[in-house]
């Protein structure tokens, strides 16, 4: 799993969302540093942060907690957390779990 941030280095700037990219597998070994990386991301987001599910070629119930945990911690900081473009795979995995509710996408 890697992370890639696509914020600007410095202040962010409140008009334009946060943007990060991930790559790989999220499962029970990526699960823990994601969580660590999204954290961080969110003491440095704007008040949007999109999550860019493209790359993302597996992702198990660990990796799903993550994103739940994380919108949460989110919320709280009065920020909203969205994905966009997941895999067909990912899409289905969010549609069964009933997380494609609870989780906003945008294009």
């Amino acid at each position: 799993m890697t992370v890639i941030d696509t914020a600007p280095f410095g202040v962010a700037d409140p008009s334009e969302p946060t943007t990060v990219h991930l790559s790989g597998e999220i499962d029970i070994f990526t699960s823990a540093a994601l969580r660590r990386q999204l954290l961080d991301e969110l003491e440095h987001s704007t008040t949007l942060l999109i999550i860019d599910l493209s790359q993302v070629s597996f992702c198990d119930a660990g990796g799903l907690a993550v994103l739940v945990g994380i919108q949460r911690r989110a919320r709280s900081m009065g920020i909203t957390l969205a994905l966009t473009a997941p895999r067909p795979f990912m899409s289905r995995l969010l549609h069964i779990t009933g997380l494609d509710r609870g989780l906003p996408m945008v294009a």
